[in-house]
């Protein structure tokens, strides 16, 4: 455990050297939750409690996008890409002969990946939009506590899914296509477009069943404090399911990969 938490304390420092990057991609991150607060306010004008939620919610919800958006990689760019032209390249054969599991050595750089967001990307447009707006912001700490817990799920949720994207460049050469669809998934069924309590009948109800609603739907309600109790409970369980469904999949696939396919370039 001490070597995975060095290779998140690595994934943190990683991402941390790109101060101008970070920097622009707050600005980006502000500019974007202005626009999509005003949106929101001419759509809650014409219909009050949409979805549910009150104009205050609403407003929270999409601050909490902006913050999350590079937190649970909701458009991708994290390690696939790397990972896909290691796999590519045939340097994965290397990474299967270290003495370390390459599923938790990658999802464990990509939590620090993750962490790191979270603090250099997510603070502060959600603290100037508290500033802006009139945001929900819950008062109890368990609250908070409960909303970080499902942030970390969600996060493990999106690498699952990647690390999947990643594995396909073993059959593929070339694994954008398969990257393409999940970056356009993640972005539609996660809720960063709109809530997915929006969507009307059976597409609601299937998006919401989906891994990626894990991603920003299940946390913004848990930090609005829409689950509570055991309906809280069920939030985690849901995350953590799928979580550990990915995951074992994830697993499968890899020891598919490594035993019947010829690795590409090697």
């Amino acid at each position: 455990m001490r070597l995975y938490a060095a290779v998140a304390a690595g994934g943190f420092r990683r991402y941390a050297t790109y101060r101008m990057a970070t920097a622009a991609g707050v600005f980006t991150n502000t500019v974007f939750g202005f626009i999509g607060a005003y949106t929101y306010i001419a759509l809650w004008e014409q219909r009050p409690n949409l979805g549910g939620y009150d104009l205050s919610q609403a407003l929270t919800y999409v601050w909490l996008g902006q913050a999350l958006l590079m937190t649970c990689a909701m458009m991708g760019g994290g390690f696939e890409d790397e990972l896909m032209e290691r796999i590519r390249t045939g340097d994965v054969a290397i990474d299967l002969y270290r003495p370390v599991d390459l599923q938790l050595w990658w999802m464990a750089s990509d939590l620090g990946r993750a962490g790191f967001h979270l603090l250099g990307r997510g603070i502060v447009p959600m603290a100037l939009g508290a500033l802006a707006f009139d945001l929900a912001v819950p008062t109890r700490p368990m609250v908070w506590l409960a909303f970080l817990f499902s942030v970390f799920l969600g996060v493990v949720v999106s690498f699952a899914v990647r690390y999947l994207v990643a594995l396909s460049a073993f059959w593929l050469l070339d694994g954008a296509g398969v990257g393409q669809i999940a970056f356009l998934a993640g972005l539609f069924f996660s809720g960063m477009l709109l809530p997915l309590t929006l969507f009307p009948g059976a597409l609601g109800e299937i998006a919401r069943a989906l891994p990626w609603s894990s991603l920003l739907q299940v946390p913004a309600d848990v930090f609005l404090e829409r689950h509570t109790g055991w309906g809280l409970l069920g939030a985690f369980a849901f995350q953590a399911g799928w979580a550990a469904a990915l995951l074992a999949l994830g697993r499968l696939l890899q020891s598919v990969a490594t035993r019947r396919v010829v690795v590409q370039g090697g």
